[in-house]
């Protein structure tokens, strides 16, 4: 029995290994791939399906979108494939598409992207679209669990106490962003805003920029995705700053936008894009 558990894991492995092998090869077009030769192979990959079907009641518009997505979008700049995926679970979960939020979930499972990894890319989004939205977006990641046979409740990555949140936040917080949020706020009547911006701390980089299941690096690249999906443009303009100070290339960051075009359209994704040119510039 042992031996059969090995052997299985061995297998495993090695077919995850091939698929990620195959896939960095879809991501970069070449003189001998077509758009539709990197869709397929990327879609294939994904969702353990053949893309560009002609079945449905729309086919065409399913064509478009696929080769468009996965043969065009997925060969702009260098990010893998894992961060791909949990930009477009992100962006997709701030839309409450939620039928195309489980989609991808199971993408970004087949692509690599661990259970834990997941959940706290769901997380982080709650700061910036509300609990409401977040519990939607929750419960289609747990539908998709328990399909998949993983046990839930995932283990907690908290590593904050209770007395502990202001600090934590707080030393995440101020390298990247100041008080710039409390001297916004002040002089609310009876310093109300004062009380924001201590939530701000707390609850935003407290209870959830702290937790294990994702680095601090690759959170704020997820919050560039929130925010290209909202159209929040000038507090994109304060995270794109805040990944510069982390190390975050421009490149990445401009990459990050464009991958969540398909999701977002034109409109939301050239308006960052513009924006991301104004802090180049300034800096």
């Amino acid at each position: 029995m042992k031996r059969f558990e090995f052997l299985k894991w061995v297998f495993t492995f090695l077919l995850a290994f091939f698929l990620t092998q195959n896939l960095v090869l879809a991501k970069t077009k070449d003189n001998n791939m077509t758009r539709t030769d990197i869709c397929k192979t990327n879609y294939k990959i994904l969702f353990s399906g053949e893309a560009l079907q002609p079945a449905g009641d729309d086919p065409e518009m399913l064509a478009i979108l696929q080769k468009y997505i996965f043969g065009e979008v997925f060969t702009v700049g260098e990010l893998d494939i894992k961060t791909r995926e949990m930009i477009t679970v992100t962006s997709l979960a701030v839309q409450q598409t939620l039928p195309q939020l489980k989609a991808h979930i199971n993408g970004a499972l087949n692509a690599g992207v661990t259970p834990i990894e997941l959940r706290d890319v769901i997380y982080q989004c709650a700061p910036f679209i509300g609990f409401p939205k977040t519990l939607n977006a929750l419960g289609v990641l747990n539908e998709v669990f328990k399909e998949r046979g993983i046990k839930t409740p995932l283990k907690s990555t908290a590593t904050v106490n209770e007395n502990e949140r202001y600090e934590k936040g707080a030393a995440i917080q101020a390298p990247l962003y100041g008080d710039e949020i409390k001297e916004a706020l002040s002089g609310l009547p009876q310093n109300m805003g004062d009380d924001v911006s201590r939530f701000l701390t707390e609850v935003c980089f407290g209870d959830f920029y702290t937790r294990e299941g994702l680095d601090l690096k690759t959170r704020e690249l997820l919050v560039i995705s929130i925010l290209v999906t909202t159209g929040k443009v000038d507090t994109l303009k304060s995270h794109i700053k805040g990944n510069l100070k982390l190390g975050t290339t421009k490149e990445t960051i401009t990459a990050a936008i464009i991958q969540c075009l398909p999701y977002v359209g034109f409109p939301n994704t050239i308006e960052a894009l513009k924006t991301l040119k104004e802090v180049l510039i300034e800096n």
